[in-house]
């Protein structure tokens, strides 16, 4: 997993309350066995019409959000079904940061763990980037170190994250990457132990 410092990049906005699981990646495309490729079919029932053409009324298909990293929604985004398919779809599409007011519980730890930062801030603050967003060179920086957002217009945020899940992020360590760590420490335990 790719540690997270300092994520600068594009804003897009998906000014959606209650964005389910199913919405961000349709259960038709979880057949793939690898955690990789799930991008093109993100937002899929959103992103594309009937006859497969894109739906220019979709926000992600607009010109302004081309290439953007970070994605600012409404409340409970993730919700729904705890399919960890979600942030692989995000993730492989580009985005490294989510914003929402809320999160579901499951989502958000599915985030952390593919290396997505979760990001919740108040409804005002939400809706001020949702307006900047609609810009089409509208950016933010996330610092992770020092747990801020902010933009070239004055907007300057903190944020709350679990020190556990900070350390992890940091180091671009999954639940195995943080185990292997100790690699040393469990070598000279397992020489030491007397074995019977």
């Amino acid at each position: 997993m790719n540690a997270f410092t300092v994520e600068k990049g594009k804003v897009a906005g998906l000014d959606r309350s209650n964005v389910d699981t199913d919405q961000i990646i349709p259960k038709q495309f979880l057949k793939r066995i690898e955690r990789t490729g799930f991008g093109q079919y993100l937002f899929f029932d959103w992103r594309y019409n009937e006859d497969g053409t894109p739906n220019e009324q979709f926000e992600l298909n607009a010109p302004e959000n081309k290439d953007a990293t970070i994605l600012v929604a409404n409340e409970n985004f993730g919700c729904g079904s705890s399919r960890e398919h979600a942030p692989w779809a995000l993730l492989d599409y580009g985005f490294r940061v989510i914003i929402a007011p809320s999160f579901a519980d499951i989502f958000k730890q599915n985030c952390l763990k593919n290396g997505i930062l979760p990001i919740a801030l108040s409804a005002e603050d939400v809706e001020y980037l949702l307006i900047k967003a609609k810009s089409d060179s509208y950016e933010c920086t996330i610092d992770l170190q020092q747990q801020t957002i902010i933009d070239d217009q004055g907007f300057r945020r903190t944020f709350e994250i679990n020190s556990h899940w900070k350390y992890m992020l940091l180091n671009g360590f999954d639940e195995i990457g943080y185990t292997l760590s100790f690699n040393e420490s469990i070598d000279e335990y397992e020489a030491n132990t007397i074995r019977y």
